[in-house]
């Protein structure tokens, strides 16, 4: 039954071009977003998995389908995923590290690579910064966006 309903959603999405107006595409996921809510909190099989399923749907289901609400959010978690895409590919091909210090070095300069990139910022001049205010006993540079 999930299922079917998860496919009526995507459906709706897939077709979002085919509705008269932003409005009757809205009132067309809410009703999908409904019925799904319903039959995953009501409908469910007398079965453990099913019913963690439906307790979970019943504590997040506003979570679960914040992007009907929210127009900028994207039902699916590709952009995440494309975000950490090299760092899989790097994992891959070096086969990881050998110690805690190694992990932890990675994930920080993973995570400076890909906050710069995202913020169309330069890496070098980043790093640059942090070794030179290190030495200079200085402020660390911040990866959090420039909000001025």
């Amino acid at each position: 039954m999930l299922l079917v309903d998860l496919r009526r959603l995507f459906g709706v999405i897939h077709r979002r071009d085919k509705y008269a107006s932003p409005e009757n595409f809205q009132r067309a996921l809410e009703a999908v977003r409904r019925q799904l809510v319903w039959d995953a909190t009501r409908c469910a099989p007398l079965s453990r998995e099913a019913h963690n399923m439906a307790q979970r749907f019943r504590k997040n289901a506003d979570s679960y389908f914040r992007f009907i609400t929210e127009p900028n959010v994207e039902p699916t978690n590709n952009l995440a995923e494309q975000a950490i895409r090299f760092v899989t590919i790097h994992r891959r091909n070096t086969q990881g590290t050998r110690s805690e210090d190694g992990r932890r070095w990675c994930e920080r300069i993973w995570t400076v690579i890909q906050t710069c990139a995202q913020q169309d910022r330069s890496v070098f001049e980043f790093l640059c910064a942090a070794v030179t205010a290190y030495f200079r006993s200085g402020e660390a540079p911040s990866l959090l966006p420039d909000t001025s």
